[in-house]
C-alpha cells in the first residue's frame, strides 16, 4: 500500500493515548496518534517519526503519526492500516490459506454485538470464513520472548472475546481465522505476550485447539509504502 507524502520529525512525547507532540525542525506540533495500545519501545523522546498530513483544512490536528524508527527498524504504528493491508493482500491472493474464499466482505456482522473484520466466501461451494485481524508492533529484546514479535501490548478484553467467538464458529464446523499483521520485519517469530495479558493467551490456545486458523505475517515498511510481505512462524505455548 502506497503511503501519502510523510513529514519527518522527532518525537517529544506521546500522551493521553491518542496524542503525540512532534518536533518538526524546531517547531513542536501536537499530532494525532492512531494507536490505543501501550506502544512499548516506540514512544521514547527523540525517536525519528514520520507523519501524514490531512488535506482537510478543518481538522483540529492536521498531522497523524504513522511510522517510528526503533533501533534502525521502521515500524508502522497506525492501527487503522492492517485491515486495509489485509484487504489488499486478499485481493492479490497473497495469503495461500485464504485463497479458497475469493469473495471479500469487510466489516461483517456475525451476530448481534459481534462483528468480524472480514467474511470471505466461495461462490462455488457456498462456504465462507470469518476472519479477524490484529495489529502487532511489539518487540521486546529484553522480554520473555526475545527476537519475537508479540501480541498484545496491553490488556484486550475485546480481543479475547473475538477469539472465543471464532472458537465457537470452528467448534460448530465453520471456518474461522485470526490474522496477526506485524508492522515491522525484524521479528524471527510471533509469540503471545502472556505476561501482559494471560487471559488473551489462554483464549488464543483455546481457539487454536478448537480449530481456528492462525496466521502471522510481517510487513515491509518504508516512508513510501507498507505491504504485507512474508509469513512468520507462530510460537506455541510450551514450545522450545
Amino acid at each position: 500500500m502506497k503511503l501519502p507524502p510523510l513529514v519527518e520529525g522527532r518525537l517529544v512525547q506521546r500522551y493521553k493515548r491518542f496524542l503525540a507532540d512532534v518536533d518538526f525542525g524546531g517547531e513542536v506540533e501536537t499530532t494525532h496518534c492512531p494507536n490505543p495500545g501501550a506502544m512499548t519501545g516506540l514512544k521514547q523522546p527523540g525517536m525519528r517519526v514520520w507523519c501524514s498530513v490531512s488535506p482537510n483544512k478543518n481538522r483540529k490536528l492536521p498531522k497523524t503519526l504513522e511510522l517510528v524508527e526503533a533501533d534502525g527498524i521502521m515500524v508502522g504504528i497506525n492501527t487503522n492500516l492492517p485491515n486495509r493491508l489485509v484487504h489488499e493482500a486478499l485481493k492479490e491472493g497473497l495469503i495461500p490459506r485464504f485463497r479458497p474464499w475469493p469473495v471479500i466482505e469487510p466489516e461483517s456482522t456475525y451476530e448481534k454485538g459481534t462483528r468480524f473484520d472480514f467474511k470471505l466466501s466461495c461462490p462455488d461451494t457456498g462456504g465462507h470464513l470469518y476472519l479477524e485481524v490484529k495489529n502487532v508492533h511489539l518487540n521486546r529484546p529484553d522480554g520473555p520472548n526475545p527476537g519475537a514479535s508479540e501480541f498484545p501490548d496491553s490488556v484486550t478484553a475485546r480481543g479475547a472475546k473475538h477469539l472465543r467467538k471464532l472458537a465457537e464458529i470452528a467448534e460448530a464446523g465453520g471456518n474461522a481465522a485470526m490474522l496477526y499483521v506485524i508492522q515491522r520485519d525484524d521479528g524471527d517469530r510471533f509469540a503471545l505476550a502472556a505476561d501482559i495479558d494471560p487471559v488473551y493467551a489462554q483464549a488464543f490456545e483455546y481457539a487454536r485447539n478448537a480449530g481456528v486458523m492462525m496466521e502471522a505475517w510481517s510487513c515491509s515498511v518504508s516512508p513510501q509504502r507498507i505491504s504485507i510481505s512474508k509469513p512468520v512462524r507462530i510460537e506455541l505455548a510450551g514450545e522450545e
